[in-house]
């Protein structure tokens, strides 16, 4: 499976351009990275790109196919989108929010059935959120919430999976469970994207980065070749020192910001 954008542009309704000439191409198997400041629309990306807010120009596709001739349910079959966490208008409990995720795959008017919740357990229990089964969502702290939403996307068994900012509010050990979970479902074959604000992260997981600048120019292409000292100090406006390690568990990159450049 191929997903791409083709000279993808966005603007409110009377309002200024916020993306432009927004052009990426990712197949099964490869995670991409969005970067980015602050403000310079990474989560207007991702929505875009689902068809959640039209493009102004360009378009998205899938396997050649542009995703405004889907339905929403014949794209959401294919794709899932874990928003930044928010905690759901009703009280539920926290299975019952993530067997949701299953509504694609049973018909109307149906229940969940047998193998559905063996598939929420499933995803719970890789996750190592099975013991927030029974508590309800406004009950557990926002990353958990997170987590739950990520439990919710990958039950749908989507394609292609789709994140926005997953790692955030999360502490260092269920950090690293999610990146670890993309890195994994993206080598048995989905295709996988996510904005983050950790350029370390994007390193550790991504084949591919789309960097995106204040200016309204976007970089795309691989993951060390976008991710330079001379790209992320252009882009970010901060001194930085970027480190190759290796270590007996795992080699990883380092990324640190030195100082400000203006």
């Amino acid at each position: 499976m191929i997903f791409e954008a083709k000279n993808g542009s966005f603007a409110y309704k009377k309002s200024k351009t916020i993306l432009e000439n927004i052009n990426f191409s990712v197949q099964s198997n490869e995670v991409l990275a969005i970067l980015g400041p602050n403000g310079v629309g990474k989560t207007t990306l991702l929505k875009c790109i689902t068809g959640l807010h039209p493009w102004s120009g360009g378009f998205s596709s899938i396997d050649g196919r542009d995703i405004s001739t889907m339905s929403p349910k014949e794209f959401f079959s294919k794709a899932s989108y874990v928003p930044q966490a928010k905690a759901p208008a009703f009280a539920f409990k926290a299975r019952e929010l993530v067997i949701l995720g299953r509504s694609v795959h049973i018909g109307n008017f149906s229940k969940p059935g047998k193998k559905d919740y063996e598939m929420v357990d499933k995803v719970m229990d890789e996750l190592c959120i099975s013991h927030l089964s029974e508590k309800y969502c406004h009950q557990i702290s926002g990353g958990e919430l997170q987590m739950l939403l990520i439990a919710r996307a990958l039950v749908q068994e989507p394609s292609i999976l789709i994140l926005d900012e997953p790692e955030s509010n999360l502490d260092f050990r269920n950090q690293l469970i999610i990146l670890k979970t993309i890195r994994r479902l993206a080598d048995k074959g989905l295709i996988c994207i996510f904005n983050t604000h950790y350029p370390a992260h994007s390193f550790s997981i991504a084949d591919k980065c789309i960097l995106l600048g204040k200016d309204k120019t976007s970089i795309f292409g691989n993951i060390k070749d976008v991710l330079n000292k001379e790209n992320i100090e252009k882009t970010f406006k901060v001194y930085v020192d970027i480190v190759n390690n290796t270590n007996p568990i795992a080699n990883y990159t380092t990324v640190t910001a030195l100082d400000l450049l203006d």
